[in-house]
């Protein structure tokens, strides 16, 4: 009796692990660090390895794509079938600072191997996670007998991402026709945790500013003066004072207005994941869970918008006493968004909720960063069933679904490319993102290039 697919797969996966993870781990060697100027070389070499990489792995068309910043890595092996579906998928091959000193057990940049895990800047955030398709699109080819994947297949690598992504909009909207796409798989995330396998189904977006308050033209004496002008400080202080009700809710008029709300399935299927408040609580060094009534700590920070304040200062902070009036008061605020939330509009309306709180006398500013849109894609959506059966088979056992609290720029490639956005990743909390001593789990690992070998099959047989 002849291998099965799936079979095909798992042993093609076991005869090629060893040649696979030393490359990986020649790649970690590099340390492509977007953030200081001192690495821009590495991250240069790292672009051109992976191209080379991707190269040898048979994808016809690679090419680094430069930007003001640092150089993002294109790849495109189209299927030879008429009517396939184009598959776009996206991650990032810049990583984070590192240095032994922060208190990594062995040198960040010299990967190891201990106890099932790999050990370096970069094993799961997300060079691991861009790797493992390589190994997974050959499996799948190997597996079926094809001489080119069951879908048209794009790469999009950026460099810059742990740099806040400044240039990656600008470089999807030059490229958007090469990068056009049915659908967008971002290997950036992760799951729940190693022995509960979970699919993300959307992420946050953002918007950011800062609000200056100008009183008098100088600080001034609070007995000759206090009581009789508007003090900056006590301005700020009512306007954060007015951010939320007593309930939790954000109280800017319209904020709420067009968000899709939670569906009864999606909350249902939240409840079956196996949360403890308890030791979340001790993960974020607090002592309570708070935030808007009527919803569950998970539907706070996945599924609903939230308004923080980052910062909050203003007139004398040293030692001792000194009784003024400040000249001024300033508070950074952040706004994490959902779907149907539009960061454009949310400045506007933080801007009209500002000008109108801010009493007689004083004088403000505010600025904002550039907004990141929020992305959902429905839990009935084809193709995101489809990464759902590919993860399936490969871990064998039911997939959950999650959402990302944080944003990216995820966002961006369904904005300007308009097409659904779906999420595979094998990462898991324990693997310390950003943090010493990052790791990938390598049976993870091997079960994420198990699905990235399923997946091109089930999006080509998915309805459209």
């Amino acid at each position: 009796m002849s291998d099965t697919p799936d079979s095909a797969v798992r042993t093609y996966l076991e005869q090629h692990r060893g040649p696979f993870l030393e490359d990986l781990a020649d790649w970690l060697r590099i340390p492509s660090v977007s953030a200081q100027p001192d690495h821009d070389v590495d991250v240069r070499r790292s672009a051109d390895w992976l191209a080379a990489k991707l190269k040898e792995t048979g994808f016809p068309v690679t090419e680094i794509l430069d930007t003001p910043g640092a150089p993002a890595v294109f790849a495109e092996w189209p299927s030879g079938e008429e009517n396939a579906p184009t598959v776009l998928v996206y991650g990032h091959h810049d990583v984070q600072p590192a240095a032994v000193e922060d208190g990594w057990h062995t040198d960040p940049f010299d990967p190891v191997i201990k106890d099932g895990r790999m050990y370096g800047r970069g094993a799961a955030d997300d060079k691991g996670q861009v790797f493992f398709h390589t190994l997974g699109v050959r499996a799948h080819l190997a597996a079926t007998g094809r001489t080119a994947p069951a879908v048209n297949l794009k790469l999009l690598i950026e460099g810059e991402e742990e740099s806040g992504s400044p240039h990656f909009r600008a470089l999807v909207e030059e490229h958007a026709e090469r990068l056009a796409a049915d659908t967008v798989i971002v290997s950036d995330t992760g799951m729940w945790s190693e022995t509960t396998p979970t699919v993300c189904t959307g992420m946050r977006g953002l918007a950011e500013c800062e609000i200056t308050l100008h009183g008098p033209g100088q600080d001034i004496h609070s007995g000759s003066f206090g009581g009789a002008v508007p003090n900056p400080a006590t301005a700020v202080a009512g306007l954060v004072a007015a951010l939320h009700d007593d309930g939790g809710r954000i109280t800017i008029p319209g904020f709420y207005d067009g968000i899709a709300e939670l569906t009864a399935e999606e909350r249902a299927l939240f409840s079956e994941l196996p949360f403890d408040e308890a030791e979340w609580l001790d993960t974020a060094k607090s002592r309570a869970a708070a935030g808007e009534q009527g919803h569950t700590t998970l539907e706070r920070i996945w599924a609903r918008p939230t308004a923080e304040v980052n910062g909050i200062g203003g007139g004398y902070q040293g030692p001792g006493g000194k009784t003024i009036i400040p000249s001024s008061a300033m508070v950074k605020l952040s706004f994490r968004l959902v779907a149907g939330q539009d960061p454009a509009r949310v400045e506007r309306l933080v801007t009209e909720w500002t000008a109108a709180r801010v009493p007689a006398g004083i004088h403000h500013e505010i600025t904002f960063s550039a907004g990141t849109r929020p992305c959902l894609t429905p839990l009935d959506h084809p193709a995101l069933q489809s990464v759902v059966r590919a993860m399936g088979r490969a871990f064998g056992e039911k997939i959950r679904f999650t959402r990302e609290g944080g944003s990216g720029p995820a966002a961006d490639l369904q904005d300007v490319l308009g097409a659904p956005v779906l999420f595979l990743g094998i990462s898991v909390p324990s693997d310390g993102w950003h943090a010493p001593n990052e790791k990938v789990e390598l049976d993870l690992l091997l079960k994420g290039v198990e699905t990235s070998a399923y997946l091109w099959g089930e999006l080509a047989a998915a309805p459209r």
